[in-house]
């Protein structure tokens, strides 16, 4: 990822984004997971976009993305089932638990809707409150930086742990 991120196309990156994405990439492939070595275009999320997988399986379910804009990187989190990490989340630091419970990525019930029933909503519960997102705006964290990663990695082991809870 160092030499990959040393491109001159990456020249839009800070330094402190760059050692972001080289810390983060080395926690997720130290878990198992890693981007292909393609850092390909990051269509209308921003100029590029880094995408990680599983290691070892055919299946291309995306775990996380860093999506590199002119002028800073947002980490992106695909999780599911919520409400089974409840307790985690409503314990979690600030920043954490504000993209779970903030306004930013609420369902705006838009054309989607199937019968009342909208494939993209994230539907949970935490503080007793029905939350609804979008799930193509929802768990992105604005500006990561390094005293934060160690909480972005132990909530993606939250979700992802090897071990069956």
């Amino acid at each position: 990822m160092k030499d990959i991120l040393k491109e001159d196309r990456f020249n839009i990156i800070s330094d402190n984004d760059k050692a972001f994405i080289i810390a983060f990439d080395k926690e997720l492939t130290s878990l198992g997971y890693h981007f292909d070595g393609n850092i390909g275009s990051g269509y209308c999320w921003g100029k590029y976009m880094v995408i990680y997988y599983k290691k070892g399986v055919k299946s291309k379910k995306v775990y996380a993305r860093i999506y590199i804009r002119d002028k800073s990187i947002v980490l992106r989190l695909f999780l599911s089932k919520i409400d089974l990490h409840k307790g985690y989340i409503e314990n979690a630091p600030e920043h954490i638990k504000k993209v779970f419970v903030g306004d930013y990525g609420n369902c705006n019930r838009c054309h989607n809707d199937k019968a009342g029933i909208c494939k993209f909503r994230k539907t949970y519960t935490i503080y007793n409150q029905l939350i609804e997102k979008c799930n193509g705006r929802t768990f992105e964290f604005y500006n990561p930086s390094l005293d934060k990663l160690p909480d972005y990695i132990n909530l993606f082991s939250e979700f992802y742990s090897r071990k069956r809870k």
